[in-house]
């Protein structure tokens, strides 16, 4: 489960790098079919990777969203449900122990 988050995460990542790559190549285009301004230029460019980095946020938010509800259909427990039953465990060993 861990590694397929990590790839959605990865595959983020990597489009938010071609999205910028992409974005200076249209950038410069612009600039020269547009006869745009180095200030305006880059005031496009960030205007581009703002919007790149929103959305990669939100594919980011949705994929967590749905992994959670797909490990809550398949019956998987969190980690912190696990942490829970881990420390009753170690209560009632300690408890067992004890009585011994």
């Amino acid at each position: 489960m861990n590694d397929f988050i990590e790839k959605i995460l990865l595959t983020g990542a990597g489009t938010l790098a071609l999205t910028q790559k992409k974005s200076e190549e249209l950038l410069n285009e612009l600039k020269e079919r547009l006869n745009l301004t180095e200030d305006e230029g880059k005031a496009f460019l960030n205007k581009l990777q703002h919007s790149a980095q929103e959305n990669q946020q939100k594919l980011e938010d949705l994929a967590r969203t749905e992994i959670l509800k797909a490990a809550d259909r398949l019956g998987f427990v969190t980690k912190a449900e696990f942490d829970e039953l881990n420390q009753r465990l170690t209560k009632l060993e300690q408890q067992s122990a004890a009585k011994s």
